[in-house]
């Protein structure tokens, strides 16, 4: 209930238009009963064959009841949806904003296909909560009242025969339902995010699982979370029949209940008999009114389900917190100064620690890192960009007047300072001018002419038919792997910060083509501190001014693997 409560909330700022919603909401169906009962008077009016004239105001009455009633209904969904809509636009927004914040290391379990799901599938959900579950049960709750109210002035034992109906449609209807299908209407928001979670993964592998002649398997997986998802909508579709038929008895029960009451109040001249047709029929009109309540009941373990799943994201602590009081970055050229550095690998065992590490990095200087696989390289650069804090020890920004830990700086600040091409940098399916641009909008086409042929980019740009505008493909399928690190490089040289980390910046280039980036890394860099990280020392050697860094990467025993108070982190 306190996670329904909390997507309720969300709802404040579009109060007004909810409210303007309820209000044409409740008209249009007080309209529908009005009509249905006015109607049913006129035809037992007509019946006696009065004058034309004693018709006149029911045949006013009937039309504009009529009219009232589409135009209301109309009014009601656009508030609603548009109350909706905001709702929704705003909270994808704040899920975006926020994995932003948790990525990388923050997302622990979650993958992408999932994510997805969360995103949109999720979100989507939400919306019935307004839209099928409050908004209707509000309008059906006050046009319930004064009908029983209305009833109960004609006949009293009308009136409670058709609140006691009401009450079984609305809360025994939906209670029979969950009895059957509520398991399975939990279970379907994370089977659908499962089922997302295996399709991407299926998708992305798809070379790879033909090359291996693993489709079949793969196929296999997917038909077993979707026949588990075709098994969980068959059991909520049960419990909806379920309640239909709950509703549809208490409804048939409640007319002829109420036409027996009214046939009694004929006789003993406590109801006209012109009345005993309102009586009958307007049993059938709220019925029609509270009838949607029983599928929207139904779907509230659905919405919980996805509003917990959004609040889960919503609610995960910040893996790096920003802190309480934050230092400024030191002006001036700034270098990095890591000492006695303890990292834990992300997702490892609480004591499979790396380091102690110790690097120097000053201002505008060539550091070249080494080390073997699964040493910690990428993990170190994680640490440098404050996606992950450090067990024990320090990383500094260093300037010429003063220096600052990491720890003391937020996180968006310190990747203003320091940026990254990682080793398999992410290109996004759009032009190659917007792929640059991510690292700073406002860069001019001269701007990204210039870093392009600082990434040996420029010349194969200009071979292309529609130049940077040319789309590069998801995940830049229509660039080669070099193609792809190099336009990562020109991104990270686009962003111009002090200090440049690139991890394995000659990963799928030729030798040659290997060789020219490396000899022309000075120039590029300029004034800025860089660190490549890589497997081919050999590339930056010390004659060229780089300083070679080793480390082993071997863990560190458990009793280090605690956090320093000292240390900050």
């Amino acid at each position: 209930m306190s996670v329904l409560v909390a997507v309720a909330r969300l709802g404040r700022p579009v109060r007004g238009r909810l409210l303007l919603a309820l209000i044409a909401g409740a008209g249009a169906a007080a309209a529908a009963i009005g009509l249905a009962a006015t109607s049913a008077w006129l035809i037992s009016r007509a019946a006696e064959q009065p004058p034309v004239l004693y018709l006149l105001t029911a045949v006013t009455a009937v039309r504009v009841f009529g009219i009232a009633r589409g135009v209301l209904r109309y009014l009601e969904r656009l508030a609603a949806h548009d109350a909706a809509f905001r709702v929704l636009v705003e909270l994808r927004a704040t899920v975006v904003v926020r994995l932003a914040h948790l990525a990388p290391t923050g997302l622990g379990e979650l993958r992408s296909g999932d994510l997805l799901a969360r995103l949109v599938g999720d979100v989507d959900t939400l919306a019935d909560l307004w839209l099928r579950v409050l908004l209707p049960y509000g309008s059906a709750i006050v046009v319930a009242v004064a009908t029983v109210a209305f009833l109960g002035l004609l006949v009293p034992a009308a009136g409670v025969v058709v609140a006691v109906a009401l009450l079984a449609t609305a809360i025994g209807a939906p209670l029979a339902a969950g009895v059957v299908a509520r398991r399975a209407d939990r279970s379907l928001a994370p089977i659908r995010g499962e089922l997302a979670e295996t399709t991407v993964e299926l998708v992305r592998g798809g070379p790879e699982l033909v090359a291996a002649g693993a489709t079949d398997r793969a196929a296999a997986i997917v038909a077993d979370v979707d026949g588990r998802l075709a098994a969980a909508e068959r059991r909520a579709a049960l419990g909806a029949g379920i309640g239909g038929l709950v509703s549809g008895l208490a409804a048939g029960v409640s007319l002829w209940a109420a036409l027996v009451v009214g046939i009694a109040g004929v006789r003993d001249g406590s109801l006209a008999g012109v009345l005993l047709a309102v009586v009958a029929l307007t049993p059938i009109a709220i019925h029609e009114v509270v009838s949607p309540l029983v599928p929207a009941a139904q779907r509230l373990p659905g919405i919980t389900a996805a509003a917990e799943r959004v609040m889960d994201v919503l609610h995960r602590p910040d893996p790096v917190p920003d802190p309480a009081v934050p230092s400024s970055i030191p002006k001036g050229p700034l270098g990095l100064r890591i000492t006695a550095l303890l990292l834990r690998h992300r997702g490892a065992r609480e004591d499979a620690c790396i380091g102690p590490i110790d690097l120097l990095l000053p201002a505008g200087g060539r550091v070249v890192l080494t080390g073997a696989s699964g040493s910690g390289k990428s993990t170190l650069v994680s640490a440098c960009l404050r996606f992950l804090d450090p067990v024990a020890g320090s990383i500094e920004l260093v300037g010429p007047m003063a220096s600052v830990d990491l720890a003391a700086v937020p996180g968006d600040a310190v990747r203003r300072a320091v940026t990254a091409c990682l080793q398999d940098p992410h290109v996004f399916d759009t032009t190659i001018a917007e792929n640059l641009r991510i690292a700073r909008p406002d860069a001019s086409a001269g701007a990204l002419e210039a870093v392009l042929d600082e990434a040996r980019l420029l010349d194969w740009v200009r071979t292309l038919p529609d130049g940077v505008a040319t789309r590069v493909g998801e995940h830049g399928a229509r660039l080669s792997g070099g193609q792809r690190q190099r336009l990562g490089l020109a991104r990270t040289l686009l962003a111009d910060a002090p200090i440049l980390l690139l991890d394995e910046p000659t990963e799928h280039l030729d030798d040659a083509t290997a060789l020219a980036f490396a000899a022309d890394l000075d120039r590029i860099a300029g004034p800025r501190a860089v660190l490549v990280l890589t497997h081919r020392p050999e590339l930056f050697p010390e004659s060229r001014g780089w300083t070679r860094v080793t480390i082993d990467g071997r863990d560190a025993p458990p009793a280090s693997c605690h956090r320093s108070p000292a240390s900050g982190a």
